[in-house]
C-alpha cells in the first residue's frame, strides 16, 4: 500500500509519496510562483492549494512510469494533509475568496497587540487559556486586524490555508485541535475553542470549520481526485500543523525527545503530557496530533541568512564561499535577529534587529557570521526558558535549512553543548503526515510509538561551547540595551 502525504508550507508545496511494503518514499518540492515568506507579502489561498495537488499529481505520475503500471493511485490508502500554524484569511461560505492568506510573519496587527498587552490582567488570562501570547503572528489578532481595515469579518468564514485544503479536497469544513491551537483560537485545557475570547472579538460559531480529532478521516472529493489523476473516495486525513507533523515524523510525540527545527523561522518543542506554561509568557503550548508540546519559536533564522546573504554579497555567491572568507570566529560582531520582529522569549512586534560592536577590520563573511550566531543565541535564549519548566531533553532531533551548512550545524551543537541528532529524511513534517496515514490504514497502532533511523550526530566542542558562551554573554548584554 502507499500513503500520500500533501503540504502546503511557508514557502512551498510539498508531497511525500511513501510505499509501505518496501518503506521507501519519494519526495517532490516546489517553491510558490511568488514569495510568501516576506513579511510584506499574502498568500493566495487557491493557487497554494492547487500548486499543492500539481506537486502530489507529479509524483504520482512519477511513480506510476516507474511501476510500468497504471494502479499507483489505487494502491493509495490514505492521504493526509499538513499546512502552517498561523495563518488567516476571509471566504465567503460558498467558497468566494475575500482575502489574501495572513501568515505568521505578516506583523500588521503589531500596534493591537501593544495596546492590548498594556492589559496585563487580559494578556495573562488570555496567555492561561490558548497557550499563547498576545503578539501579532496568530490569526486570532489578526481577526480584529481585518476588521478595523474594514474587511468584512463578520460575514465570512474565517480559515487557516490548511483548513481551506482540507474542504476543497473533501467539501468538509473542519480543522484540527492542533491547527487552531497554534492559531490562537483554542482553549487548550478543553481542546476546544475558545468561545469566550472569540465572542468578545465577535466571532460567530458558524464561521469557524468545525474542530475534529486529528486522525479522523474524509473521502477525496471528484474535482481533487480528477486533478491528481486517482480515484475519489481516499480516505483524506485533514490538516494538521508542520510543527505537529513533525513531531510525529521525529519520533517526538514522546517523553524526552526535542525536536528543533532551523528553517524559514526556528521552532523548539517537545511533548507534554500536560499544558505546561510558565508564569511569565515567554515560551508557547500547543497540542500535535498526539499530546501537548510545550515550545518556543522565533521569527528569523534562514530568513535572516538569506537576508544576509541578499544585502551584502553579489548575486549568485554561494554560502560556501561566504563562509569560507570568515575570518573573525573570536571576536564576530553581535546580530540581533529581529528583523521582523520578536516572538520568543520577549514577544516584542516593534524590536528590531542589527548588528553591534563591528570593527572596522570586519569583512562581509563576518557580518554573515554573527548572523549565523545570532539565530542560534535567540534559539538558545528560548532553549534556556523550556528547561526551566520541563526535564532536559534525553535526544536533540535537529532538522531545517540548518543542515545544508556543517559549520553551521557544529556551531548549533557547541552553542548547545548538546548532541543534535539527525534521521534519515529531511522532511519531517511530510514523513509525519505519513506516518499518521499508516495510522488510519490500520498499518501502524499507534503512530506515537514510531521512531525514525538516525543517520548521524553531531557531537559539540566543549572548548568551542565556552568560547560561544563569553560571546553570548555580550548578545544578551546588546539584547536587554535594544527596548
Amino acid at each position: 500500500m502507499k500513503v500520500l502525504a500533501l503540504e502546503t508550507s511557508t514557502t512551498s508545496a510539498k508531497a511525500m509519496l511513501y510505499d509501505t511494503e518496501e518503506n521507501t518514499f519519494e519526495t517532490v518540492t516546489q517553491v510558490y510562483a511568488h514569495d510568501y515568506s516576506r513579511f510584506d507579502r499574502k498568500m493566495q489561498a487557491e493557487e497554494c492549494y492547487l500548486q499543492m495537488l500539481s506537486v502530489g499529481r507529479e509524483l504520482i505520475r512519477s511513480a506510476r512510469t516507474k511501476s510500468t503500471g497504471s494502479t499507483v493511485g489505487e494502491k493509495i490508502g490514505a492521504i493526509a494533509l499538513i499546512g502552517v500554524w498561523h495563518s488567516l484569511f476571509l471566504c465567503r461560505p460558498d467558497g468566494e475568496l475575500l482575502s489574501p492568506v495572513y501568515h505568521w510573519n505578516h506583523t500588521g496587527a503589531a500596534a493591537l497587540c501593544s495596546r492590548i498587552r498594556k492589559d496585563e490582567e487580559r494578556t495573562r488570562r488570555y496567555y492561561r487559556t490558548s497557550g499563547c501570547m498576545v503578539n501579532a503572528i496568530y490569526p486570532f489578532f489578526k481577526i480584529e486586524m481585518l476588521r478595523q481595515m474594514g474587511m468584512p469579518v463578520g460575514d465570512s468564514l474565517l480559515l487557516s490555508q490548511g483548513a481551506y485544503n482540507t474542504w476543497r479536497m473533501t467539501g468538509q469544513l473542519a480543522a484540527t485541535p492542533c491547527n487552531a491551537s497554534g492559531d490562537g483560537l483554542l482553549d487548550i485545557q478543553k481542546r476546544e475553542y475558545n468561545w469566550d475570547a472569540l465572542q468578545e472579538m465577535g466571532v460567530q460559531r458558524w464561521q469557524l470549520p468545525q474542530l475534529v480529532p486529528s486522525e479522523t478521516a474524509y473521502s477525496l472529493g471528484e474535482e481533487a481526485a480528477r486533478i491528481l489523476g486517482i480515484c475519489p473516495g481516499i480516505p483524506v486525513l485533514p490538516a494538521n500543523s508542520d510543527g505537529g507533523s513533525n513531531q510525529i515524523g521525529a519520533g517526538a510525540a514522546r517523553k524526552g525527545v526535542m525536536t528543533f527545527s532551523v528553517g524559514t523561522s526556528g521552532a523548539m518543542r517537545l511533548t507534554t503530557e500536560e499544558a505546561n506554561l510558565p508564569e511569565n509568557p515567554d515560551i508557547w503550548c500547543y497540542l500535535s496530533p498526539k499530546g501537548y508540546l510545550s515550545g518556543a519559536a522565533t521569527n528569523g533564522c534562514c530568513s535572516c541568512t538569506d537576508w544576509a546573504r541578499q544585502k551584502l554579497f553579489p548575486p549568485g555567491t554561494s554560502y560556501q564561499k561566504i563562509e569560507e572568507g570568515i575570518s573573525d570566529r573570536e571576536t564576530p560582531p553581535v546580530f540581533l535577529p529581529f528583523l521582523t520582529g520578536e516572538r520568543c522569549p520577549g514577544w516584542d512586534d516593534d524590536r528590531m534587529g542589527g548588528f553591534v560592536n563591528i570593527k572596522i577590520s570586519h569583512t562581509a563573511s563576518d557580518l554573515y557570521y554573527a548572523v549565523q550566531q545570532g539565530v542560534l543565541f535567540n534559539l538558545y535564549q528560548c532553549y534556556q526558558t523550556l528547561v526551566k519548566i520541563n526535564p532536559q531533553p534525553e535526544r536533540i532531533m535537529l532538522s531545517g535549512g540548518i543542515l545544508n551548512s556543517p559549520s553551521w550545524t557544529q556551531m548549533c551543537a557547541d552553542i548547545f553543548n548538546k548532541e543534535m541528532s539527525v534521521s534519515n529524511v529531511d522532511q519531517g513534517s511530510l514523513l509525519g503526515g505519513i506516518v499518521m496515514g499508516m495510522e488510519a490504514a490500520g498499518i501502524l497502532k499507534n503512530a506515537a510509538d514510531y521512531q525514525p533511523e538516525i543517520v548521524r550526530t553531531i557531537v559539540p566542542d566543549k572548548v568551542w561551547h565556552e568560547k560561544y558562551m563569553e560571546q553570548y554573554t555580550k548578545y544578551l548584554e546588546c539584547y536587554h540595551a535594544n527596548k
